[in-house]
């Protein structure tokens, strides 16, 4: 998936466990977990805005779009 999501890097940055993370955007360990694993397929713009308020940061420092490779045969 081109979608990278970089949760794990701001949160360690701002030394801050997916556990605070989830009191203070009162959000499921297992919901946060999923996205900060990169295995979710959407996120809501109010999660995004939350977790940004909570770590303080862009949506750009978030998730990150890597174009993928075409395979040469």
């Amino acid at each position: 998936m081109p979608i990278i999501v970089n949760l794990d890097v701001i949160m360690a940055k701002r030394k801050m466990s997916l556990n605070q993370l989830s009191e203070k955007v009162d959000l499921t360990l297992s919901n946060l977990s999923v996205l900060k694993t990169g295995k979710a397929k959407a996120v809501r713009f109010s999660t995004l805005e939350a977790i940004c308020k909570a770590l303080d940061c862009q949506p750009g420092d978030i998730l990150e779009y890597k174009k993928e490779e075409a395979n040469n045969l």
